[in-house]
């Protein structure tokens, strides 16, 4: 085979491979809407906004909080977060550090996670969130929640 066929069919199966991955896609519509849902997320915790949140929870997420408890399904976990947002004021930052697509309905989201309280004091935090497809929609179907170890 000649150098640049070679060349070209390398060429070719590096552009294939990386096309066919979403993840690496920039522009990718997915990706659009998994940001758009966690942004939703943030403020519906803010706002404290119940429909919102029915809205982009799967009926039978879970949630493992910071502190070990479990919330097993949306009106339990609904009921935490305005219980945590209520006796944990502040402004809520998620920030996306990685997204990976598990399959064309399936993709797993790790953020920082930081609550600025209205006396400046910083709380960060990681969140991992599992979302789905449902009807069309991405929605999240579960969150970890966890403190960084003291020895980071």
């Amino acid at each position: 085979m000649k150098p640049i066929t070679s060349f070209l069919l390398a060429l070719c199966s590096i552009l294939i491979t990386f096309s066919v991955y979403p993840q690496d896609n920039v522009n990718n519509p997915e990706k659009v809407a998994i940001y758009t849902v966690i942004e939703m997320y943030v403020q519906a915790r803010e706002q404290l906004d119940t429909l919102m949140l029915n809205n982009i929870l799967t009926s039978d997420m879970d949630q493992l909080v910071s502190s070990g408890n479990w919330r097993n399904n949306r009106e339990m976990a609904i009921e935490g977060m305005l219980r945590s947002s209520a006796n944990n004021p502040g402004k809520r930052k998620l920030t996306i550090k990685k997204l990976r697509f598990l399959n064309a309905g399936c993709a797993l989201v790790d953020c920082q996670y930081q609550i600025i309280n209205p006396n400046g004091k910083e709380r960060n935090m990681w969140s991992s969130f599992v979302l789905v497809t449902e009807d069309g929609k991405w929605k999240i179907s579960s969150i970890r929640n966890m403190l960084p170890s003291r020895s980071q």
